[in-house]
């Protein structure tokens, strides 16, 4: 019952949210995509009974892309959304097992000012968010003697926050942020910490900016 009344409150709380939104001026809708550029990321696998270490980095060719959505105002907006990233150059240094990392976060974020993919104006602005994000490391393949010890290496999921912070070039809809991301998971004690540049493309503002002969594109 009380995870029933719980759920209830979920729903009302995100329908006031998109009611408010939508009162005193019409709400704005973006859509396009999202890359970055992580400088670093790390992944630590769920525990097991084997003695082998479980986490993997990399500082070297870390990319990811995916589509994004905003919601909101000039000023305020939420978003959504996902990518697929990689980590070309990813390993375990507490033995080689293999090379390759994979993340792919789900992130709802509240975005602010310059940050938020609807502004009218260059302004500096920032970003906090949340979501789930699924990890995997020796994307490549595992060693075949580490294979022959019992481990494995699946996609394993962390619940995350972010928090970014940069500026937003106005009606282009583009925006640059830096921006941390960790995760962790109470059952298994996988984590995930991603730290990058994100480069944020509203395309739908892009194109009408393009279009305008006024415009400095």
């Amino acid at each position: 019952m009380s995870s029933y009344i719980l759920r209830l409150k979920s729903k009302a709380l995100i329908c006031i949210f998109f009611f408010g939104l939508t009162q005193g001026t019409y709400a704005q809708f973006g859509a396009g995509f999202t890359m970055n550029t992580d400088l670093y990321q790390r992944y630590t696998n769920p525990k097991n009974n084997l003695n082998e270490g479980r986490s993997s980095g990399s500082t070297l060719l870390n990319f990811s892309i995916g589509p994004k959505l905003w919601l909101g105002k000039n000023n305020f907006s939420f978003s959504l959304e996902s990518q697929i990233g990689m980590g070309f150059t990813g390993y375990d240094t507490d033995g080689y097992k293999g090379m390759g990392l994979i993340n792919i976060p789900v992130i709802g974020s509240f975005n602010f000012n310059g940050a938020s993919g609807l502004c009218k104006d260059n302004k500096a602005g920032f970003s906090v968010g949340g979501g789930i994000q699924y990890n995997k490391t020796e994307a490549f393949g595992l060693r075949d003697k580490y294979k022959s010890r019992g481990l494995s290496r699946d996609f394993f999921p962390t619940y995350i926050i972010q928090a970014g912070a940069g500026f937003g070039f106005g009606p282009s809809g583009v925006a640059f942020l830096g921006f941390v991301r960790y995760g962790f998971h109470p059952d298994t004690e996988a984590s995930s910490l991603n730290i990058g540049i994100q480069y944020d493309i509203n395309y739908l503002a892009f194109r009408k900016n393009f279009k305008n002969p006024n415009s400095a594109l």
